[in-house]
């Protein structure tokens, strides 16, 4: 294809030089002129007019100026159609933006000085240098939540444990203060014995 373009007109390259979203309109008089390869009405006549003549070689004895129109009227269609049909293109495949994005990861690359990654060939390496990475990563991750929950659960533990000791000397407490209570009931009961006693 590059070829074809250098070959149709020498400003063509010049401006497939710019940038992505700019090569649009440029695109369209390119693929128009390699489908068309010459202008309506041109002369002398090209080699595309004259297979074109061959094709209908009796009706172009009888009639030359009518084939002549009958030519231009189908390239001026021709020419019409693909620039609508590339107009479609364009307008479904949002092409704007994505040649602008395209353009903007050109720019970004020129000031990386390491070089880009490239596929080894052999997909097994290439899965794992890009997927051991995120897996470490991921343990990484999963490791710090785990340290997070034990951490948590060593403080749930000792709250726990903190709340059993206080139940068991609280439990001590009423223990201690029943025995205190039967023993004073105790001595009331004996002092009311002796004090009933007849004399």
């Amino acid at each position: 294809m590059i070829p074809m373009i250098y070959s149709l007109s020498p400003g063509i390259p010049e401006a497939l030089s710019t940038s992505g979203h700019h090569h649009i309109p440029v695109w369209v008089s390119v693929f128009a002129a390699i489908s068309l390869l010459e202008a309506p009405g041109a002369t002398p006549p090209s080699a595309c007019y004259q297979r074109f003549t061959d094709c209908y070689k009796r009706f172009y004895q009888l009639q030359p100026e009518m084939t002549q129109r009958i030519y231009d009227k189908f390239l001026t269609q021709l020419q019409t159609s693909i620039r609508e049909e590339i107009s479609e293109i364009k307008a479904e495949g949002n092409l704007e933006a994505v040649l602008t994005a395209l353009d903007t990861i050109v720019e970004e690359g020129k000031d990386r000085k390491e070089p880009a990654w490239r596929p080894s060939g052999i997909p097994e390496k290439d899965l794992r240098s890009t997927m051991v990475p995120y897996f470490l990563q991921q343990r990484d991750a999963l490791r710090r939540r785990v340290q997070r929950q034990e951490a948590e659960n060593r403080q749930l533990a000792d709250a726990v444990l903190a709340g059993r000791r206080q139940v068991e000397e609280l439990q001590l407490q009423g223990q201690a203060q029943w025995q205190a209570w039967q023993a004073l009931h105790r001595g009331q009961k004996e002092l009311v014995a002796m004090l009933r006693e007849p004399e």
